[in-house]
Formats: C-alpha cells, sequence, structure tokens
C-alpha cells in the first residue's frame, strides 16, 4: 500500500520530468557553454557580447522599460474605468474591447502593427482621407516607436485585466467616503484606491516585463534595423554563425536582466511582510 507521499511523488514525477528536460537541462548546458571554452572558464563570450551589443543590451532595457511604463499607465486608466466609472456606456463598451489584444498572438500582433504603422499604412492612409496630413508629411512608425506600440498594446489588457480585479475586490466603503467627502473620481483611485493595488500592479508589470524581454517576433517583424533587441541578436548570432557560445553569453544577460526585475519586486514585498 503507497503513502500519501509516495503517491504525491508518482503524480508530480512526470511533471519533474518534463520540467528537468525541457527547462533545467538547456538551462545548464547554456550556463555551462557561456562560461567555457574547451572545458575551461572564461569571459571570452561575455566580453565578445558587449563589444558587438552593448548597445543593443541598453536598447533591450530602454524598450522594455518604457513599454512597462506606458503599460501600467494605459492599465490604471482602463481598470479605474472599469471600477469607478459611472457612464454605463463607456463602461460596457470598455469591458468588451479591452480584453481582446489577450487572445491574440505576439506575431499576428506585430503583423497588425506592419500594416497600421507603415508609411503607407492604415494610419497614415485615414489621417491623409480625412485631410489632417499631406501624404509627403508621412512618415513610418516602424522602429523603436513600433516596438514599444505593440508592447503596450499587447500586455496591457492582461494587466488591466488582474488590476481590475483587485480594485474590484477592496472594500468600496473607503471608496465611497472618499467622494462623499467631495474627493474626485481621480484622486480616490490614485490616493485611495490605487495604493491597496500595488502589489498585485507590480506582480503584472513584473511578468509582463519577462515577457517582454523574451518576444523575438516584434522586434524583428516591426523594427528590423539596428539598434534591435537581444533576442535577434542570439538569433542572428546563432542562424548566421551557429556561435552557440556568444548566444548563450546574451542569454545569460537577458536572464540577470530578469533577476534584476524580480529581486526588486521580491524587496518590496519582503520590506511590507517585515514587522513594524
Amino acid at each position: 500500500m503507497l503513502s500519501q507521499r509516495n503517491l504525491a511523488l508518482i503524480l508530480i514525477a512526470p511533471g519533474l520530468a518534463l520540467v528537468a528536460a525541457l527547462f533545467l537541462y538547456p538551462l545548464g548546458f547554456s550556463l555551462v557553454s557561456a562560461f567555457t571554452r574547451d572545458g575551461s572558464f572564461t569571459l571570452e563570450w561575455f566580453a565578445k557580447a558587449f563589444e558587438l551589443y552593448s548597445t543593443d543590451i541598453v536598447f533591450t532595457v530602454v524598450i522594455v522599460l518604457a513599454s512597462c511604463a506606458l503599460t501600467a499607465l494605459a492599465a490604471i486608466v482602463i481598470a479605474g474605468t472599469l471600477t469607478l466609472g459611472e457612464n454605463r456606456f463607456i463602461v460596457g463598451t470598455l469591458k468588451a474591447l479591452y480584453r481582446w489584444p489577450l487572445f491574440i498572438p505576439f506575431i499576428v500582433a506585430a503583423q497588425c502593427m506592419r500594416t497600421f504603422l507603415a508609411k503607407n499604412g492604415l494610419m497614415n492612409n485615414t489621417f491623409v482621407s480625412l485631410g489632417l496630413m499631406e501624404p509627403l508629411q508621412a512618415v513610418s512608425f516602424l522602429d523603436w516607436r513600433g516596438i514599444i506600440a505593440t508592447f503596450v498594446w499587447k500586455q496591457t489588457p492582461f494587466v488591466a485585466l488582474l488590476l481590475a480585479g483587485a480594485l474590484a475586490s477592496i472594500d468600496r466603503a473607503t471608496l465611497e467616503a472618499g467622494r462623499n467627502l467631495g474627493a474626485s473620481r481621480v484622486r480616490v483611485l490614485l490616493e485611495l484606491a490605487l495604493p491597496q493595488v500595488m502589489p498585485t500592479l507590480l506582480v503584472a508589470l513584473v511578468l509582463s516585463f519577462v515577457t517582454m524581454l523574451s518576444v523575438l517576433s516584434v522586434p524583428m517583424m516591426v523594427s528590423g534595423s539596428q539598434p534591435t533587441m537581444l533576442t535577434v541578436d542570439m538569433a542572428f548570432r546563432i542562424n548566421a554563425y551557429g556561435d552557440y557560445a556568444t548566444a548563450n553569453a546574451l542569454g545569460v544577460i537577458t536572464y540577470l536582466i530578469s533577476a534584476g526585475a524580480a529581486i526588486l519586486y521580491l524587496r518590496r514585498g519582503l520590506s511590507q511582510e517585515a514587522p513594524r
């Protein structure tokens, strides 16, 4: 007769085996490859990565941080409107529309943005047809602006969904008290509601940060020029040169950037849980 402990181990064994085979082994192999050459320890691949792609490293961090900031702003506006809005038509329309990008893959979102933001794309053609712009004034936004627009459009519904749920669960009496004392809806949102759901917002932004850091299709399809993001550089080193060592060094740098976001979140969580 199997004990409860052994039965639990048997049930989770297939999942653990898949994680070990598909994540832990490739991760360990990548780390070893990034720090060794012919079996000896070396930082040669990191020196090469920083020499060739230091601009792209800074570009990646700036793009992702800017996208997170704009995503947070848009999510706060949407979640605040959904939970504190009083116009039923606006709230109902927004509720029906804001989640659509959640079901669109990044590669489809990138193709949509190429159609929308190109020099002869839907946005510029609309402005020209409305008489707001001359055809010669049209410019392409298929560069860093297009990457940020795609990331914000794709990730805002995810953050807004979590934030709206958190806002809906807080005590309404506090918010109603603020309204009865004459505070505007914006002030109630920023000074009463938002501080109570800040941990949820941080979790959503950390998850979005890591997701945007790992996307390959958007920078490759929307921008396609230098500087570009680290995912494109890793794909280029492997596909063009078969240089797995430098690609793995870039991967380790990406791990460290992701770890930085996670550490900031954990430090904030621990500081809030510490006894006062």
